[in-house]
């Protein structure tokens, strides 16, 4: 039996006709990058981070490579947003049920804007957390791109 976040991620796959993507369980942890390369076994760079970001308070998802830093300023310049901030581990988890380490791309209860950082097009694939810390799947930018209905920018703090 899924735990409850994954299943939400599983839905959501599902929903937008990614069936074909398989959902992993590790016993290893990919709370951190580090961890998470070490149990998927790619790089740092191949490790999609989701992070929620508020922008003039409304949720924005901002999908990083794992080697990579945001650019705060890049994000406003992207969503024309004033007051951008990150949202806090208790704003992520009393809203869509994600804790850190486990946060996903998809699987929320409403559309949030993505941008995705446009290194993450240099790979073939990218590996994501699926709910939990030890759940994860791999996915083609491309796809994800168009998973979330996002955006390719340059966010990455220089």
């Amino acid at each position: 039996m899924l735990e409850e976040p994954i299943r939400k991620v599983r839905a959501a796959l599902d929903m937008r006709g990614c069936g074909d993507v398989k959902i992993k369980i590790a016993e290893e942890t990919i709370f951190t990058v580090e961890d998470a390369s070490k149990t998927v076994g790619a790089t740092a760079e191949e490790i999609l981070k989701s992070l929620v970001f508020l922008v003039d308070e409304s949720p924005v998802l901002v999908l990083m490579s794992g080697a990579n830093r945001v650019d705060v300023r890049a994000v406003a310049r992207e969503t024309k947003g004033k007051k951008i901030k990150m949202a806090t581990p208790e704003y992520v988890f009393d809203n869509f049920g994600f804790k850190v380490g486990g946060i996903p791309p998809i699987g929320y209860p409403i559309h949030i804007p993505a941008i995705l950082d446009e290194d993450l097009f240099q790979y073939p694939v990218v590996w994501s957390a699926a709910g939990t810390d030890h759940a994860f799947f791999q996915i083609e930018p491309e796809r994800l791109l168009k998973l979330t209905d996002g955006v390719k920018a340059s966010i990455r703090k220089p």
